[in-house]
């Protein structure tokens, strides 16, 4: 996809504030510092328009951003943030829950995981979760420039193995700083929200008319 146009919208605090416009609406879930607005900032070819949080952890609003007029990108509060007492982080949990099982333009979930660690409990816990709901999810492995290529594979296997990812299913490897993984990555986004797919029926109808009319003068 090209970007030719990308805006921050709102800063949601509930769903009434969630934007109208039914375009599909692609989430970012992942710890705080696993490099979200990194990975959106690389995505859209743009420096700042995502920010990290000055008090990660502090803020918990869904962050949207609008591609073009395609999609939207939601950047989920980050997980697993312990100077927040429980109590909060319950609240949290049920907004971010609700959202994601009751979101009707939500079309996937890029659940963010760091390639120089294992996976976390939360990282876990996440992935089951969504799992287990149905939610459509991808795991992008990101940080890759932080380690040595030579040791991508074997961390890669330890995501896998950790998350307990089904067979065939893979985490894509993704560096912001490399732009490594950034076209594979747009390509599962396209396929996720049927990019490309209206143009594509309109061709077809235009090629079944023009054959429809064919057959009509040949019958004449």
């Amino acid at each position: 996809m090209k970007v030719n146009q990308a805006e921050f919208i709102i800063s949601a605090v509930g769903p009434s504030q969630y934007p109208e416009d039914a375009l599909p609406e692609i989430a970012l879930a992942g710890r705080s510092n696993v490099g979200k607005s990194s990975l959106i900032n690389c995505l859209i070819s743009r420096k700042n328009l995502a920010r990290t949080s000055s008090q990660p952890g502090k803020t918990q609003t869904l962050n949207y951003y609008k591609v073009n007029e395609d999609l939207y990108f939601v950047d989920l509060p980050g997980y697993g943030y312990a100077k927040v007492s429980k109590t909060k982080r319950e609240e949290w949990g049920k907004f971010i829950e609700g959202y994601l099982l009751h979101r009707e333009p939500l079309c996937l979930v890029m659940q963010l995981v760091d390639l120089r660690h294992p996976p976390t409990k939360d990282d876990v816990a996440m992935y089951d979760w969504l799992r287990h709901m149905r939610v459509p999810v991808q795991v992008v492995a990101t940080k890759a420039d932080k380690i040595p290529k030579s040791k991508w594979q074997k961390h890669l296997k330890v995501v896998r193995e950790t998350l307990d990812m089904p067979k065939g299913v893979q985490p894509l490897l993704f560096s912001s700083e490399l732009k490594l993984g950034k076209d594979e990555l747009w390509s599962i986004l396209e396929q996720a929200i049927g990019y490309g797919a209206s143009e594509e029926s309109a061709e077809t109808a235009v090629e079944t008319e023009g054959s429809i009319t064919e057959a009509d003068s040949s019958a004449d």
